[in-house]
């Protein structure tokens, strides 16, 4: 089957790991045709905008694309564009697996965890107000008069929206999640304890949603402060972590670091009807060119995506592929080495030629 999927290439080291990534996707014989589009900071220099109508509409016509890391300008009218992108397309699910590969320097082994967080609302939602501007004065003065809670002239404000309709909408995703990938037990992550009407609300719904799964998938529930201390301590304790937007942003990078950081960590925007598979670390400018970028966190996107698109035996292969040539530390790039400076660690492209070599044997 002929698969048409858009791809955007990203800025900075994304060229080098987004062609590691497509090549090593080719390789297990998966039919693809990609459909290049721009967005990010390679775009601004090309069209004039951060975010072309072009690529969201390649999105929207492919229904899957695979993201290379973006750079979001100082001083501009986006926060994101990765946020942007999302939004628009509404992604409402962010997937983040965190899992061990042998070879990688952890302090952890055996981690196998997968951080679900919705996507759409939360403090991310973007509404905020200026300090000093009269509508942020104005909001002040009616927040006061409708509480009787003082807050201080000199504030900037942010507005934190939770509704039922996300909660639900994310929870229920968790859930068939969890089933669809034989997990056993969905940890609800909030501070309910002190926020009662937003928290309060994303706990309520988690709870009604779960009974719905009761005897199928095991529930419970972790305040966030306590949940980060948990899996510094425990992690093998937890399987899927179901979060609203903000802590799902900061768990997941600590969950990362728990597997030896973001250069293995794959990620995932799903949507009702669209899906964007993306490397979650940065552009990293300085590196650019050099051929020096672990390409894993793209490749593993890759595998996140193939099996989206129900190619799961390429899926298994290509990851089985990662593993090995993470396992035996030869054709790893800088920072998989145990010393950084090693002159044996390989680039980029030779990586991703060992992984690609791997995959002819498996």
């Amino acid at each position: 089957m002929q698969h048409k999927i858009t791809l955007i290439p990203g800025d900075g080291i994304g060229y080098e790991v987004s062609l590691a990534a497509t090549r090593c996707i080719e390789a297990c014989g998966v039919g693809i045709q990609w459909d290049k589009a721009l967005a990010g900071q390679d775009a601004l220099e090309k069209t004039g905008e951060l975010l072309p109508q072009s690529a969201l509409d390649s999105i929207k016509k492919n229904k899957v694309a695979l993201k290379g890391p973006l750079t979001t300008p100082i001083a501009t009218g986006f926060r994101s564009v990765n946020v942007a992108i999302r939004q628009a397309l509404d992604l409402f699910a962010c997937v983040r697996p965190a899992k061990s590969y042998p070879g990688v320097k952890s302090r952890f082994k055996d981690i196998d965890l997968v951080i679900i967080r919705e996507n759409s609302e939360d403090l991310y939602a973007g509404i905020e107000f200026q300090e000093g501007k009269p509508e942020t004065q104005s909001l002040i003065a009616q927040i006061q008069k409708s509480t009787n809670k003082s807050i201080r002239y000199d504030s900037g404000i942010s507005i934190k929206p939770i509704s039922k309709f996300a909660s639900e909408r994310i929870v229920r995703f968790a859930f068939q999640y969890a089933l669809e990938n034989k997990r056993k037990k969905i940890t609800c992550v909030h501070k309910a304890n002190i926020m009662k009407f937003t928290d309060g609300l994303f706990l309520e719904v988690a709870r009604r949603v779960a009974g719905e799964f009761a005897g199928r998938i095991i529930f419970e529930e972790a305040i966030v402060d306590n949940m980060a201390m948990q899996l510094v301590q425990k992690p093998h304790n937890y399987d899927v972590l179901v979060l609203p937007n903000l802590y799902g942003d900061i768990i997941s990078d600590l969950c990362a670091g728990l597997i030896g950081g973001l250069g293995v960590a794959p990620g995932a925007n799903i949507g009702a009807q669209m899906a964007v598979f993306e490397a979650v670390h940065g552009s990293a400018p300085k590196y650019q060119g050099k051929n020096k970028a672990n390409p894993c966190a793209m490749i593993l996107s890759g595998v996140l995506m193939l099996r989206h698109i129900q190619e799961n035996k390429a899926a298994d292969n290509l990851e089985e592929a990662v593993r090995q040539v993470i396992a035996e530390g030869k054709s790893v790039t800088y920072d998989l080495k145990p010393d950084p400076l090693d002159p044996s660690a390989v680039g980029t492209a030779q990586m991703a030629d060992a992984i690609i070599n791997k995959l002819k044997k498996i």
